[in-house]
């Protein structure tokens, strides 16, 4: 029912208006908003589209009401979703598409490089603040494995589930994905608001103060 080309074609036109209608309000509305997290929300909408537009304009944007630990825990998850989609994206694509390994090579590579990909994006800033490589990647280990556990667990199996041995040349393997990667952030979600809530995670800044300190 999903392997059919027109679903890609119908997604991929989705996804692009969505992104554009984000980078216009990040230009026009919100330019305070500091560059790791436009690459975030960029990324975020580029993976989920409708959806992960709604994340941003409900908890990204200065024009927000009030925050919330949920509005963080979005920010959160944004945050994580944006380098673990870039190591699930890879990996699939390469163990599947360039080297046609089996799915528990698929399922060990991608898992990989999704964990690289999310300690990077917080070892990274934490470096340029700063703090020496070990403790940042210890704080990254601390604050981020539980999200990018179960953001993985459940993005790689919906996708081995959905799209088995298919390859890049069949619609399924290009829909799987996408599901897969919806999937994964709706099951962090909750993960990444248990964390703030428990105090391992602070979550992302609040918008309205970046503009404020902007100003």
């Amino acid at each position: 029912m999903l392997d059919h080309w027109w679903l890609v074609a119908a997604w991929a036109a989705v996804a692009a208006v969505s992104v554009a209608v984000l980078v216009r309000d990040l230009v026009n509305r919100n330019p305070e908003i500091p560059g790791l997290m436009r690459f975030v929300w960029i990324f975020t909408v580029a993976y989920s589209g409708p959806l992960g537009l709604w994340l941003y304009w409900s908890s990204g944007r200065k024009q927000i009401a009030n925050d919330s630990r949920w509005r963080r825990g979005a920010r959160s998850v944004a945050h994580c979703y944006s380098g673990c989609g870039m190591g699930e994206v890879t990996g699939v694509v390469v163990t599947v598409g360039v080297l046609s390994l089996s799915n528990w090579w698929v399922a060990g590579v991608t898992f990989s490089l999704a964990y690289v990909a999310g300690f990077a994006l917080t070892v990274g800033p934490l470096m340029q603040e700063g703090v020496g490589l070990g403790q940042a990647l210890r704080d990254a280990f601390y604050s981020e494995t539980a999200s990018i556990t179960v953001m993985e667990v459940v993005a790689i199996s919906t996708d081995l589930l959905l799209a088995g041995s298919a390859g890049m040349g069949q619609a399924i393997f290009w829909i799987s994905l996408i599901i897969s990667l919806t999937a994964g952030l709706a099951a962090a979600y909750p993960v990444n608001v248990l964390l703030i809530r428990w105090g391992v995670k602070e979550g992302m800044h609040d918008p309205r103060e970046m503009a404020s300190s902007g100003n």
